[in-house]
């Protein structure tokens, strides 16, 4: 899942049609588990299940599409519960917000606390997750000059994934 070139590791590229993608959900949430387990947090069923959706969206997924999915086996599921999973997820690192989507995508790597460098497909709205630090370096640079304290960096940067740029150069 992690590859290095420089000073950036991919944390989460963009996925192919050949990935597996329920060896990739059940990954993840295995990863939480550990992750909740070793921070001695509750995992609870429902906050499993947000994270379980929000990684078989595979793609950016809205709170109102979680809740629509939970909806399914939880009939009584309302917006406040979403949120407050959400939240917890979150703040403890197993998924991310792009806010420019106002949607959420699991963590490629929530073991590791790191910035967050989003690519997002203008098109079909994949995302790769990058942590680049040279970027993240850059961005501290300016904003200490500022006397700005930087306590959290998200960098969303829209454009065109592989895939997609093949489908408009050959159409």
């Amino acid at each position: 899942m992690k590859k290095v070139k420089g000073d950036t590791q991919i944390i989460a590229p963009f996925q192919s049609h050949k990935h597996d993608h329920e060896q990739c959900v059940a990954d993840a949430l295995a990863a939480a588990e550990i992750c909740c387990k070793k921070e001695g947090l509750s995992f609870t069923p429902l906050r499993r299940l947000v994270l379980e959706l929000v990684w078989s969206s595979h793609g950016p997924i809205g709170a109102y599409d979680i809740l629509e999915k939970l909806r399914d086996s939880r009939r009584n599921a309302a917006p406040p519960t979403v949120y407050r999973a959400l939240d917890f997820l979150m703040e403890h690192r197993l998924i991310h917000r792009i806010e420019s989507l106002n949607a959420y995508v699991g963590c490629g790597d929530p073991e590791r606390h790191h910035g967050g460098q989003f690519l997002i497909c203008r098109d079909c709205h994949a995302v790769a997750e990058l942590d680049d630090k040279a970027i993240g370096r850059a961005v501290s640079r300016r904003a200490d000059a500022l006397g700005f304290d930087v306590q959290q960096q998200t960098v969303e940067v829209i454009g065109l994934c592989a895939e997609c740029t093949a489908e408009t150069s050959n159409g």
